[in-house]
């Protein structure tokens, strides 16, 4: 046991240099922005197909969430 846990603790992980995490794909959270923008428009455009009066609401919702999140990240 005592052995196992000397050699777990021994092992080091490998140096990567600052920003070149293997693990992060970088280049996808462009494309992860436009999605969700994409998705946000198509779910917004099916509701207004059924109801104006709740595309109205979400559009109210959206708007004031956003205020929010740019208010209590300035503050």
């Amino acid at each position: 046991m005592n052995r196992l846990l000397g050699a777990i603790l021994e092992t080091q992980p490998p140096e990567t240099p600052p920003g070149k995490d293997p693990l992060i794909a970088h280049g996808l959270q462009v494309w992860q922005y436009i999605g969700i923008a994409v998705l946000a428009v198509a779910a917004i455009a099916a509701v207004g197909f059924f109801s104006r009066k709740v595309e109205y609401a979400i559009f109210f919702a959206v708007g004031l969430s956003i205020a929010l999140i740019v208010f209590f990240l300035t503050v």
